[in-house]
């Protein structure tokens, strides 16, 4: 059954006929009617909590960093396959040199396949006009947080043939659409306790996203959970203490028209010689490069997913034919900037990596990707590695200099590559210059201070730095951008 079939709900008789033959299917009746299922068009709930961000840890296998959150809110519209969430939050502060945390208002939507965020344009000057962005990455999420609410669950179920199955002293209830299969616990009190489902991402594969219920209590005659609390890919990644929910409230989400008629994304890379051999590669939020070196490439950075690797190496082979791509330098474990890394396995390049994240990759890499097959998933190719701790290096035509970067809050395994002949730097993360001419930020962002700090200790002749997101500035822009004066001329 398709999604938006789901539109069909409306009218569904809850009779006798539906459960015949299952054998518990009476507790998924009585759990729909004490939910209100059927009746139930439209859900609205609101609270606070917590909220964190998924693929972001500063550990390799650590948990997802930890924001506050002052407000938190979900409107949804069974019916449409629709929702919008909206959060204030704020990084918690966790001990670790991050940038002063700052309020933020986050606005994110979908109706049937159309997901987009509403924010400021990146880059924008403070105070500037939200406007909508297309985020087709995150359609499945979302369409997976519709029908893991309990009454989203219970309408599927009831739509999806669900098969009932006595445990302990509940009913598990288990059903798919299309490829997605859900599972959710009904316990004695015939509310919805815990629901599971599985969505593809480039790192994990098939990730788990498992949300529990408790506290359930009568808002205003609507039978809603006090307390949500959702994991994904084994670490919790939002919790609300629900304050308000109500059912067929006015829920009006419309599809922006930028986004209804924005074309399917294409991956492009762009190609800009920085020097011989040196190929900056962009086209995108998140940039590579290319070295050459006597008889292969040295790649910096495989982010993203396989269709940004893909791409990649349709563009290296334009700009260094003849040559394969043997290793991929890896910045550090965020996902952003490793979700490609598996197309390089395939293609049997060496992951240069710190020690710490080997174990991690290892064991991300040999879970199932039976939702999304990638290429590594039909290979079944072992990953090979190098690794370090402090400094590492590679090349021969070109020195490629691998150095840890000690102390930075942003991430324990990230790492700069520095190119000795060309006095350039590669960093991701660390410092992301803005556009030119743009004034120096009122507070220096302590990770571009802690890779100023690295790059003196390191003792390195740096000239440029190759943002892995932004552009290539000068080591001055970076001193400007950290409050520090214009070095001398020698």
């Amino acid at each position: 059954m398709s999604i938006r079939s789901f539109k069909t709900l409306a009218g569904l008789g809850l009779t006798a006929s539906v459960f015949a033959g299952a054998a518990h299917a009476a507790s998924l009746q009585e759990a729909a009617t004490l939910a209100s299922a059927a009746s139930v068009k439209t859900l609205e709930f609101a609270g606070a909590g917590h909220w964190y961000q998924f693929g972001q840890a500063p550990i390799p296998g650590g948990d997802w960093p930890k924001f506050d959150v002052s407000a938190f809110s979900a409107a949804i519209d069974f019916d449409k396959a629709a929702e919008r969430v909206l959060i204030t939050r704020s990084q918690t502060p966790d001990g670790r040199a991050r940038p002063a945390p700052v309020e933020q208002k986050l606005e994110w939507s979908i109706v049937g396949d159309k997901a987009w965020n509403v924010a400021p344009p990146q880059g924008a000057a403070p105070g500037a006009a939200p406007v909508a962005t297309p985020a087709p990455a995150a359609v499945d999420e979302r369409v997976a947080e519709i029908w893991t609410t309990p009454q989203g669950f219970l309408k599927a179920a009831l739509a999806n043939n669900a098969k009932s199955e006595t445990v302990g002293s509940g009913v598990e209830v288990s059903f798919a659409i299309g490829a997605r299969r859900f599972v959710g616990t009904i316990g004695a009190d015939n509310h919805v306790s815990a629901i599971k489902t599985w969505i593809d991402t480039p790192v994990l594969g098939d990730t788990l996203i498992e949300t529990h219920f408790s506290g359930y209590k009568d808002f205003g005659g609507l039978h809603f959970p006090a307390e949500i609390h959702r994991s994904e890919g084994g670490h919790e990644i939002l919790h609300v203490a629900v304050a308000s929910a109500k059912a067929n409230g006015a829920v009006d989400i419309a599809v922006p028209a930028n986004v209804a008629s924005a074309p399917a994304p294409v991956v492009t890379v762009a190609s800009e010689k920085l020097a011989d051999g040196v190929f900056y590669l962009t086209g995108g939020t998140h940039h590579s490069l290319a070295v050459e070196e006597k008889d292969h490439v040295v790649l910096i950075e495989a982010p993203l997913s396989e269709e940004r690797s893909i791409a990649l190496i349709q563009k290296i082979g334009e700009i260094i034919p003849g040559k394969p791509v043997k290793y991929v330098v890896n910045s550090h474990v965020h996902f952003d900037h490793s979700g490609g890394l598996r197309t390089f396995v395939d293609a049997g390049a060496t992951i240069v990596t710190q020690d710490i994240s080997k174990a991690y990759y290892e064991k991300a890499w040999a879970a199932p990707h039976t939702l999304r097959p990638d290429r590594l998933a039909a290979s079944k190719k072992a990953a090979k590695f190098e690794t370090y701790e402090h400094k590492h290096a590679l090349g021969d035509l070109h020195a490629v200099e691998i150095h840890h970067i000690a102390g930075s809050g942003h991430s324990d395994d990230l790492a700069l590559v520095y190119l000795p002949k060309e006095k350039l730097v590669i960093e991701a993360d660390a410092y992301t210059p803005g556009p030119v001419g743009a004034p120096a930020p009122a507070t220096p962002n302590p990770f571009s201070v802690n890779l100023y700090d690295n790059i003196q200790k390191l003792n390195l002749d740096v000239e440029r730095i190759a943002g892995l997101h932004g552009r290539v500035a000068t080591i001055d822009e970076l001193r400007a951008a950290i409050g520090l004066k214009k070095a001398a001329a020698n």
